[in-house]
């Protein structure tokens, strides 16, 4: 769409949803001015304009840059429409923000859902067609948890293939940039527009967008978790994964019901202590100082990390190490892993218990693993609510991932569903 389309999207929908903290009328551009159109989650740096971070107190109030990705963006000929929601400090699954306010997920006017997160803005612009695609930080699901309960794709790289200068981290041995859209091209299209080199050795070589949606997954081979190994699950949410299975199989994707060598859930704790102890380490001072302006769940998490030594840290490393070797072996036999993105749809606000995680669940794997990943939507409730379909691909290999999910897009019936936004008028 035209920045001036997503402009006249923003200032008829945004009032209720809150998607946005800051919206640039006239919008950031490039060299082209008409190219597609993002937003921009609220942790990355825009020149000149305040970074909140979900915060009370902006965590840099006048950036002298643009974050990396944002620039390459704008070079790539994308406009930019504004700043979006996060959760403080990119630290929650929920989409909650008892600090500045959470968006409302757009698939129900009449009860204000969670719309995940920590990426809770970008995914609610997407979804209702405020913007062609969005930025998001994934540390342990933050950008394919509000895709898959908001109903886009959202697309998280394996480390190093995107730079992340000039965006504030919550745990940088975790941390990936990611991407939000309503299909799968335009997510790995944005995707290889902000990849490459960024002078560090680190940084991988540019993602190839055409040839990874080129690439046949006939024949492709995945391992897709039992149901009964999944723990808790929604039961639409089962329901539409064994749909998604078998809509997979249409494809010509090789579907194996296999039991990984680690499940998805064993990786929760080990990253989630990861995040704790670094985030303390980034964050304690601004939480000594601006803790009583704070969302309190926020500071409790990152306050979890004070007790773990250095040591800890260590031994912590040393172990996902470790995990990576093994399970990377594991994977070696197959080109793919699947399972539901969440195991519960977007429930309402009021009904979020911030002293569990359950969305994150079987996304943490990804990061902690480190793997690419992507979630699809594969369906609606009997309430109308969207589920998302997770793939994680082999390290670095994230043209298999969205090979497998462009093939299954074209199956899914999906059809780029949008939620009824006559409520929020």
């Amino acid at each position: 769409m035209t920045p001036d389309e997503a402009l006249a999207r923003i200032r008829r929908y945004d009032g209720r949803l809150k998607a946005f903290v800051r919206v640039f009328d006239p919008p950031l551009t490039g060299e082209d001015s008409d190219g597609p159109t993002f937003a921009i989650k609220d942790l990355f740096d825009v020149a000149g304009v305040p970074t909140g971070g979900g915060a009370v107190v902006p965590l840099d109030p006048a950036p002298a840059d643009h974050a990396r990705a944002v620039e390459r963006l704008l070079q790539a000929g994308w406009s930019a429409v504004g700043k979006t929601h996060t959760v403080e400090l990119a630290y929650g699954g929920w989409g909650t923000n008892r600090a500045v306010g959470a968006p409302w997920n757009p698939w129900d006017a009449k009860v204000h859902r969670a719309p995940g997160g920590s990426s809770s803005g970008s995914a609610v612009a997407v979804a209702a067609g405020l913007c062609d695609g969005a930025l998001g930080s994934d540390t342990g699901g933050s950008v394919r948890i509000p895709a898959a309960i908001c109903g886009v794709v959202g697309l998280k790289p394996g480390r190093g293939l995107v730079s992340l200068r000039g965006v504030h981290p919550l745990a940088p041995a975790l941390d990936t940039v990611g991407t939000l859209a309503r299909d799968v091209a335009t997510a790995a299209r944005m995707l290889a527009d902000i990849s490459g080199p960024d002078g560090a050795a680190a940084v991988r070589s540019p993602f190839d967008a055409e040839a990874a949606l080129r690439f046949p997954a006939r024949g492709l081979s995945v391992a897709a978790i039992p149901l009964d190994e999944l723990g808790e699950v929604d039961p639409e949410v089962a329901r539409l994964y064994v749909e998604a299975l078998d809509r997979l199989k249409q494809a010509g994707v090789v579907v194996q019901m296999v039991s990984p060598a680690k499940s998805l859930e064993q990786s929760f704790g080990p990253n989630g202590m990861l995040m704790a102890g670094e985030g303390w380490r980034i964050w304690h001072e601004r939480i000594e100082q601006h803790g009583s302006v704070m969302d309190p769940w926020i500071v409790r998490r990152f306050e979890a990390g004070r007790e773990l030594t250095d040591q800890h840290l260590a031994e912590a490393h040393a172990r996902r190490a470790q995990d990576q070797m093994a399970f990377h072996a594991w994977l070696a036999d197959f080109h793919a892993l699947v399972s539901p993105t969440c195991p519960i749809p977007a429930p309402p606000i009021a009904q979020v218990d911030e002293t569990t995680s359950p969305l994150s669940r079987l996304t943490r794997a990804a990061n902690y693993l480190d793997l690419p990943g992507i979630s699809v939507p594969c369906g609606l409730t009997a309430e109308g609510l969207p589920v998302g379909l997770q793939i994680l691909g082999q390290p670095r290999d994230e043209t298999t991932v969205v090979a497998i999910g462009a093939a299954f897009e074209k199956v899914s019936g999906w059809n780029g569903r949008s939620p009824d936004l006559s409520g929020f008028e």
